[in-house]
């Protein structure tokens, strides 16, 4: 915004006589003397600018309630602004104040002050004026102490302090009666004052990470916490007296050092959440069960290897996380194994827990899977048949593996038990290493063959790639010595970077010589594998066999389904569980989350990855350039092993992200691996880009080529693409990515309209690939847009983590290493892309649109037309249950007004057009239960939500957003539609919101007070 426009508007706010007025997100610089004449303003709106400074003139507007200077750079604040004494709410975050002025404590009147996120290393004496505040946000300063004056603000009951750097608090904090919620977390605190449990108010504490090895004996007189929070800390138990926190409904002693707990600790009747993650806890005591009211436990990194039966009398338990304890119960159970997503069923995990207890029902699992990997010719083929034969003759010209060839082996534990070994042979070809994720899993043992005449071997190549694939698997080293030519190892500096490298071996495979002591490296580590030697149910065990039986190559889910019924394996949940069990373990394939692959369960794994690389290793193919069609693959896949799944196997390519189907040219696909190396000659104009670079300490292969599959829909006139490249046009806008292996980067180049989304589009499909490898190590670098560098062909780069990381701090300038400039950093940031300011990182609403038609284009042309070739043969079924939710369209509306009105048109067009709708008051039904019909729509396919005033204040309607939300993909499943009385468009507007909430919880709150506890349970929340 200009001056003149600035000065246009003040010159039009004061003719008006407005009282509130909206500033925010101009790139201001500065105001002009001019802002002191709108002396009827009671809120003003300025975040999100550039402001270093304020006017004098700013003491004028002394009948402001509200000021909001959130996200600008003042570094100062002016004597004046003592003069706004009515001012009630004062927003100054994130900014750049290192010290406050004394006329600061004349706003007296103050209720809500925020200076988190500035540069604050102490806090003048006339603080403790400001007696009428009820909320001081204070966090992410410098503060090392608070002055005594602070014990003045009696009437505060909010105080956020954390990430400061306070190693005590002073006893005059004791005086600060009406504090209900205190935060202290990420300070230097290593013990509380005796005083401290005089805050008898506080409902909530949190004071993790700090340094506290203990906790004072007057702590117990909190008896009004309702959330304690110690997490990060040092302590090494629980005093007893903890169970007169009798409130109690949330209590978090993650990763402290905790290796039991009181007995008393069943006292906690109250608790509705708990969290002992990150202990050393071995065993849970039979008290456990008096947590009547319990609804969340997270017990992960701990080392339990058995629950006590009481554990089942929760009654009211919904989330248990027992991930990383030794407890015999599969990771498929226990839920996702990043520990930010939602641990899995609770009636699921202690189902088979129990289950397996009973050693008559369960039957000790001896099968892992053996990987050979490394470049093709190292005799990987030669030792898989070595170990299964140790008479096998070599063969001098003996075809290497194409793909994958999975032979089986035998050998007995020292407790007689046969164990089975499952050697996957991996075709060493580079075309095949990007396949080799798809593969390459946990519960293994690895072993990487060199060829010692060759010499070769990348050692860190593959070793890297086994770290990012496998979840750090053991791994040995064979050193093939072709007519015993030897080479050398360096096995110290391997073993310094890779933890999982557990033997350097030798052998001859001509000659037998090393075999044996190899062989013996293979049963010691496969036998100690994690999941070796796990009960797991007869159940399971009966079926894999009949799996094993089975001589098909494939069979349909259904037909899976009905070989676990004859086996008395009913459960249709227990069926999934074993599918993927056995999937991991290299026993069959079973892709369930793909729409077409889930309908079948592929017996033989090298029968349908030899059919992929047959297509792969087509001279035809190749030819092409990677260029095929319906035809081609009809040749390819004559023989009759083949000739009935043809689409099925099309469509495991398209799951491995192998090929794509080009757009407006049918039954045409393209695989990038194939491509030309050569760059496509085009034209490109470099002014005005946005440029991003990514650059890797390790790059594995076909990130680039998983792009080019993922976005392929927009690839300009689908030409612009060859091996290492692509340019992609949407929008009359043009994005260029090119990826340089040798140098382990991948720069991108937006030009157009539209420039931030369609980059926000590309930086998110490249996050999903990283984000698919365990312990990807990258940067993402943003370029200097100072004067030199806006000049330069390769102006400087910034890393993004370190200017995100420099924002938190509070730093916004940071020096270009080409001008010596200083350059702001936020600016840095936002003139390459979007920076959503939601807790949840959801996209922004442009880019997200975007994303959303991205995924429908590219779920139209990689999801194969099965309806195209003989579907009417093929008996696909699916859980009804799951094609229901599928089909239907839900829509979460606030009942009564227009709201109602808009529902009822909009369900009579779309059910006149054939699609389902599912509302409400139609679907609840009589007595149906509507809990349980909110999370229906949560777990729906596609809701639409009808967004008014009154929906906002709907706390129903919130609990259907939160449970969409809660079921992930919130964006792409969620459809929303903002009726006119809907005020959410400006910040100030939200704030009702915001209000309207803290006030019903405020008088909820109220309320509880003059209600008996123990009526209490789950009311809150």
């Amino acid at each position: 915004m200009t001056n003149e426009e600035l000065l246009q508007i003040i010159e039009q706010a004061v003719k008006d006589k407005v009282t509130e007025l909206d500033l925010s997100h101009n790139r201001l610089t500065t105001l002009p003397p001019e802002i002191g004449r709108l002396t009827n303003l009671r809120s003003l709106n300025l975040n999100n600018n550039q402001l270093s400074s304020l006017p004098p003139k700013i003491g004028q507007l002394t009948n402001l309630r509200l000021l909001d200077l959130n996200n600008n750079r003042l570094s100062s604040l002016p004597p004046k602004i003592g003069q706004l004494t009515n001012l009630q709410f004062l927003y100054l975050s994130s900014n750049q104040l290192s010290s406050l002025p004394p006329r600061f404590g004349q706003l007296t009147n103050l209720q809500t002050l925020h200076l988190n996120n500035n540069q604050l290393s102490s806090l003048p004496p006339e603080f403790g004026q400001l007696t009428n505040l009820q909320s001081l946000h204070l966090s992410r300063n410098q503060l090392s102490s608070l002055p005594p004056e602070f014990s003045q603000l009696t009437n505060l009951q909010s105080l956020h302090l954390y990430k400061n750097q306070l190693s005590s608090l002073p006893p005059e904090i004791v005086q600060l009666t009406n504090l209900q919620s205190f935060h202290l977390w990420d300070n230097q605190l290593s013990s509380l004052p005796p005083e401290f449990g005089q805050l008898t108010n506080l409902q909530s504490l949190d004071l993790s990470y700090n340094q506290l090895s203990s906790l004072p004996e007057e702590i117990i007189q909190l008896t009004n916490l309702r959330s304690l929070d110690l997490s990060y800390n040092q302590l090494s138990s629980l005093p007893e007296e903890i169970i007169q926190f009798t409130n109690l409904q949330s209590l978090d002693f993650g990763s402290n050092q905790l290796s039991s707990l009181p007995l008393e600790f069943g006292q906690l009747t109250n608790l509705q959440s708990l969290y002992l993650y990150n202990n050393q806890l071995s065993i849970l005591s039979p008290e456990f069960s008096q947590l009547t009211n319990l609804q969340t436990l997270y017990l992960s990194n701990n080392q339990l290897s058995s629950l006590p039966p009481e554990i089942r009398e929760l009654p009211n338990l919904e989330k248990l996380d027992l991930r990383r304890n030794p407890l015999p119960i599969p990771p498929e159970i226990l839920g996702s194994k990043k520990l930010y997503e939602d641990p899995g069923d609770v009636n699921e995990i202690l189902d088979f827990y129990f289950r397996v207890q009973d050693p008559t029902e369960t039957e000790p699992f001896y099968e892992a899977k053996f990987l050979i990997i490394g470049e093709g010719g190292a005799g990987k083929t030669s030792l898989a048949k070595k170990i299964a034969d140790e008479t096998y003759k070599l063969q001098p010209d003996e075809e290497s593996t194409a793909g994958i060839e999975v032979i089986q082996w035998h050998f007995t534990l020292p407790n007689s038990k046969d164990f089975r070994v499952n050697i996957w042979d991996f075709g060493g070809q580079e075309i095949y290493h990007q396949t080799h994720q798809f593969f390459l899993s946990k519960r293994s043992l690895y072993a990487l063959v060199a060829d010692t005449r060759q010499e070769n071997t990348d050692f860190y190549w593959w070793l890297k790639v086994v770290e990012l694939l496998s979840d750090k698997s053991p791994v040995i080293i064979i050193k093939n010595e072709k007519q015993d030519r030897q080479c050398e190892v360096d096995g110290g500096q391997l073993r310094g970077e890779f933890s999982n490298l557990e033997k350097i071996l030798a052998t001859n495979l001509d000659t037998n010589r090393g075999l044996a002591e190899i062989k013996d490296a293979i049963q010691l580590y496969i036998s100690n594998l994690d999941h070796v030697g796990t009960p797991l149910p007869k159940l399971w065990i009966r079926v894999r066999s009949a799996l094993e039986n089975n001589s098909r190559n494939y069979i349909s889910f259904e037909e899976y389904c009905n070989l676990c019924r004859v086996n008395n394996l009913t459960d249709r949940k227990d069926m999934l569980r074993l599918s993927s069990y056995l999937h991991d373990l290299g026993v069959c394939l079973h892709f369930e989350d793909d729409s077409t692959l889930k309908h079948y369960v592929i017996l033989k794994p090298e029968w349908g990855t030899t059919a992929v690389y047959k297509v792969l290793d087509s001279q035809t193919v190749k030819q092409k350039l990677g260029c095929f069609t319906k035809e081609n693959l009809k040749d390819i896949w004559k023989s009759g092993e083949y000739a009935d799944m043809q689409d099925e196997l099309l469509q495991l390519m398209m799951r491995f992200k192998l090929c794509y189907e080009i757009p407006g040219r049918r039954d045409i696909y393209i695989a990038p691996q194939l491509l030309s190396v050569e760059k496509v000659d085009y034209t490109w104009d470099d002014r005005n880009n946005l440029i991003l670079r990514y650059t890797y300490t390790f790059m594995p292969k076909g990130i680039l080529t998983r792009f080019i599959v993922e976005t392929h829909p927009w690839i300009e006139e689908q030409k612009l693409v060859w091996k290492n490249g692509v340019v992609l046009n949407k929008d009359q806008t043009r994005a260029e990515v090119i990826e340089n292996y040798n140098q382990r980067e991948i720069k991108i180049r937006v030009a157009g309209n539209r420039k931030k989304e369609l980059m926000a589009v590309i930086t998110h499909e490249l996050e999903k690939i990283h984000n698919s490898y365990e312990r990807l190590q990258y940067q993402t670098l943003v370029p200097c847009n100072c004067e030199t560098c806006k000049n330069l062909p390769t102006p400087y780069s910034y890393s993004l983590e370190i200017l995100n990381k420099r924002l938190n701090a509070g730093r916004y300038q940071i020096e270009c290493e080409n001008s010596y400039e200083m350059v702001d950093v936020r600016r840095l940031i936002d003139d390459v892309m979007f920076q959503s300011d939601r807790p949840d990182k959801e996209l922004n609403f442009q880019v997200a649109r975007l994303q959303n038609e991205l995924e429908r284009k590219r779920d139209e042309s990689l999801t194969h037309r099965l309806q195209d070739s003989k579907q009417q043969e093929k008996h696909i079924i699916n859980s009804q249950s799951t094609m229901e939710f599928e089909k239907e369209i839900f829509i979460s509306y606030a009942w009564g007004g227009e709201s109602e009105q808009f529902v009822n048109q909009l369900d009579e067009t779309l059910q006149a057009k054939g699609i389902k709708i599912i509302r409400d008051k139609r679907d609840l039904g009589y007595k149906g239960l509507i809990k349980a019909f909110m999370e229906r729509i949560g777990r729906g396919k596609c809701a639409i939500a009808v967004i008014s005033d009154k929906y906002l204040k709907s706390p129903n309607c919130m609990f259907e957003l939160v449970q969409i939300a809660k079921n992930g993909e919130f964006y792409n499943r969620i459809f929303p539609i903002v009726l006119a009385d809907a005020q959410i468009y400006k910040p100030v507007a939200r704030l009702k919101y915001i209000k309207h909430w803290e006030d019903e919880i405020k008088e909820l709150d109220q309320g509880m007070r003059e209600v008996g506890a123990a009526n209490l349970q789950g009311f809150r929340e």
